[in-house]
């Protein structure tokens, strides 16, 4: 009996949506990995769109993840409303496939992954505070190997 053979690698990219500033990562299916790549600047929310057609210009994902923030109970906040917003208008203004995926406890989980960084970091900077308001591209990271380890978890926006 003849495998089938697999679909072709799909390369991804993540993010996670703030009100000031949108973490992006970067992954692909050949290796199920993903890595945190930039954050892009935002005003209440709106994205310097150009920042991101040159992010989506550079990378050419074949799929689009955005980060879903519910509430503990798995209830809807208002982000979650201005987060699917922006998934929409991804898929409109690009025209790319674009999944929501639940981010409950990323951002805490990547303030975590920075802390440990921190204590493992070469001598002479113990003590040196990492800015914890740098780490949404960790974030998306851990929201794209979130999905890579679990693809039927998205919804459409």
């Amino acid at each position: 009996m003849l495998a089938m053979p697999e679909a072709s690698p799909k390369t991804l990219l993540a993010f996670d949506f703030g009100l000031k500033q949108i973490g992006v990562a970067y992954g692909q299916t050949l290796t199920n990995s993903a890595s945190g790549l930039t954050i892009i600047k935002a005003s209440d929310g709106v994205p310097n769109w150009t920042d991101v057609e040159v992010v989506l210009n550079e990378w050419k994902p074949n799929l689009v993840l955005v980060g879903l923030p519910l509430h503990m109970d798995g209830r809807e906040s208002e982000l979650s409303g201005r987060a699917r917003k922006f998934a929409r208008r991804l898929h409109g203004r690009f025209a790319v496939e674009v999944l929501m995926i639940d981010e409950r406890l990323t951002s805490r989980e990547a303030k975590s992954i920075l802390r440990e960084q921190q204590e493992v970091s070469p001598r002479g900077t113990k003590g040196k505070i990492h800015d914890l308001t740098k780490i949404d591209h960790i974030a998306a990271s851990l929201i794209l190997q979130g999905w890579l380890e679990n693809p039927e978890l998205g919804s459409i926006p």
